[in-house]
């Protein structure tokens, strides 16, 4: 690249301080190496670019009076205004075409046009011809600059470096086992710089595992033994040898043949972690199992809440990334969750500090070193971080379309992943029947499930609401029938066949209730209802007839049953029902929608005695058989129309 720009505007051009020169593609390899040279040679530099690109040349010094789009001959009209009509010295170019023709004309009487390009060679007699005084040179440097003078450049090239005037390329790296999105990312041109392939190799040196005596950092570190030949181990955690397990791990591992070292290292540490590092000794891989839970509704989320589940997840995951820079790494693998890619209700902590880790491999990735994100969906193995759920836990997330994974399933999708090369995926046994089924499915997972045709829309009266429902029955049945309502979420929500087996006289948080399953409960009770109600629900209302006193107070006085409503609340619902039975055209819709939205305003407005003698009779016959037109009469009539 810079062989190529130096050789162009150096030797060939014989760029000038103070001359003009433009540079076609300047965010690509040759473009960076040549607006880094033409500055340090004093030029004024324009370029051209993908728009989307511009703020890579902005951070590269070139203001927007010097930079246009390399997709259409408009630069030639912008730049001719920011010189002044005086025009270009010096053009290295690699555009085609027409765009070709614009950049010809943009050249002073004594212009140089340097041509990288293969498919658009012009022919030297005619471009002097047509543009007198042009000297039109196109060239490949390995044909015309020769052995000698191209090594002469890179003695030059290299000073120029060492003395800071040149600094890298930006670099986009790829696994080589994805040449082929690495190959369609370059023939969209979205890259800057250059686009280059890394070559894997196999970590045979020393393996750090972080939380390596826990739960699935014991799983892997004995997968990595006895499946991958890891010979090396260095297993980490804040107990060390004195975690539960971690003598019968270490026996294990070396009747296998591995060395292994269990020590004690509080991640949460950056200068403890680094210690270790440096006493290790050099590393080919690392495993970051570690993480630490602090689950709570958002509105209970506090600074000691985010520090117990960031540090030792994100602070420590990049404190290996730092750590490690001078490492031949072949492996990086962080253990992230599906919460981050999903969400869990009160694990909003968890989930951050989890899409930190993905974020981290793209970033590593991007910069040509190894990394390799697992969000893994729940396990069936007990213990670890995971050792307070229960069975009804277990059920709710099967509920919910996510199956528990087993160790052979864990490790074969661990395998899978590192050996597909592949950055940051989920590992989660799904369970599409599930899904399907599901009122509503996460956005990230609506590919993987059939859509549903929605059902033509027809000439029926909507659903009775929850709160017709209870308003209709008399009151000893209201309070019964929303008890029952809420026995039965919330034994749906632990996991019960039977809401007979919730005391309604228990605390919700004696009867299994947590965070999450609080969460999970309000969503239950806020979709049966209609209501809309805080995430801090069964917390406000601690018992199951405590919270069914309050949604009947969210009601309002409801008389005595039966025709509870007021008439005028009748009559909406019946013009309700007649106007959706219609189905109206958009243009009577849209008038509909304007004077409903003028009769909210007034409801607004202070309220004023309303008339006497309400023929609710008659209005309700009229209803029943009016049109369109005869809907919209009603409403000028009985609210007034909207005003302009």
């Amino acid at each position: 690249m810079y062989l190529t720009a130096y050789y162009g505007l150096h030797d060939l051009a014989a760029l000038k301080p103070g001359e003009r020169v433009l540079i076609h593609a300047g965010t690509g390899g040759v473009g960076t190496a040549a607006i880094q040279l033409a500055q340090h040679l004093g030029a004024e530099v324009f370029a051209t670019a993908n728009p989307t690109k511009w703020p890579h040349l902005r951070a590269m010094g070139l203001d927007d009076h010097h930079i246009a789009t390399s997709r259409t001959p408009d630069f030639e009209t912008t730049f001719h205004t920011t010189t002044q009509g005086q025009g270009i010295h010096v053009i290295l170019n690699s555009l085609t075409d027409n765009l070709t023709d614009a950049s010809l004309r943009l050249l002073t009487p004594n212009g140089r046009f340097i041509e990288m390009g293969k498919t658009d060679v012009r022919d030297t007699e005619e471009v002097a011809r047509t543009h007198p005084g042009v000297m039109y040179r196109a060239f490949d440097i390995a044909d015309d600059a020769g052995p000698d003078r191209i090594g002469a450049m890179l003695v030059e090239l290299t000073g120029l470096f060492e003395r800071g005037a040149l600094r890298g390329l930006p670099v986009r790296c790829w696994d080589v086992r994805e040449s082929v999105d690495a190959f369609r990312f370059m023939a969209q041109a979205r890259h800057i710089g250059k686009v280059v392939l890394t070559i894997p190799h196999t970590p045979d040196g020393t393996i750090l595992i972080t939380g390596g005596t826990g739960n699935l950092g014991s799983l892997i570190a004995h997968h990595l033994v006895t499946e991958h030949g890891a010979r090396d181990l260095v297993l980490t955690s804040r107990q060390g040898p004195n975690a539960p397990g971690a003598t019968e791990l270490t026996n294990q591992l070396q009747e296998h043949g591995a060395r292994v070292r269990t020590i004690s290292c509080d991640l949460t540490d950056r200068a403890a972690l680094a210690t270790l590092i440096d006493e290790i000794g050099p590393l080919t891989g690392v495993v970051h199992t570690a993480g630490a839970l602090a689950d709570t509704t958002i509105d209970h989320l506090d600074t000691d809440a985010l520090a117990t589940t960031l540090t030792p997840k994100a602070n420590a995951a990049w404190w290996l990334h730092e750590l490690t820079q001078d490492h031949d790494l072949a492996l990086f693998v962080v253990f992230s969750s599906i919460a981050g890619v999903l969400g869990n209700a009160g694990q909003g902590n968890y989930a951050a500090a989890n899409s930190f880790l993905d974020a981290l491999i793209t970033h590593r990735r991007r910069q040509g070193l190894p990394g390799t994100s697992l969000a893994w969906g729940w396990w069936q193995r007990e213990g670890g971080m995971t050792a307070h759920l229960t069975q009804a836990d277990h059920d709710r997330m099967t509920r919910d379309g996510i199956h528990g994974l087993t160790d052979a399933e864990g490790t074969t999708l661990f395998d899978t992943a590192l050996g597909r090369g592949l950055g940051a995926v989920a590992p989660v046994k799904l369970h599409l029947p599930t899904l399907n089924r599901a009122d509503t499915v996460p956005a990230v997972l609506r590919g993987l499930v059939r859509a549903v045709r929605p059902a033509a829309r027809q000439a029926t009266v909507p659903a009775e609401s929850w709160a017709d429902r209870i308003a209709a029955l008399v009151p000893e049945e209201r309070d019964r029938a929303v008890l029952d309502l809420v026995r039965q979420q919330s034994a749906r929500v632990l996991g019960h066949s039977d809401a007979d087996r919730i005391d309604p006289g228990q605390a919700f948080k004696d009867t299994g209730f947590d965070s999450l399953t609080a969460v999970e409960f309000r969503n239950r009770v806020t979709t049966a209802t209609g209501l809309r109600l805080p995430a801090t629900l069964i917390f406000d209302h601690p018992t199951p007839n405590a919270l069914a006193e309050h949604l009947l107070a969210q009601l309002g006085p409801l008389g005595d049953g039966g025709s509870s409503s007021p008439e005028v609340l009748r009559d909406l619902e019946l013009f309700e029902r007649q106007l959706f039975g219609t189905r109206p055209d958009d243009e009577v819709g849209t008038a509909i929608a304007v004077r409903l939205r003028s009769i909210l305003a007034r409801l607004d407005a202070p309220a004023t005695a309303p008339a006497a003698g309400t023929a609710s009779a008659q209005v309700l016959d009229t209803l029943e058989d009016a049109s369109q037109s005869e809907l919209l009469s009603f409403i000028d009539k009985e609210f007034g129309r909207a005003s302009n």
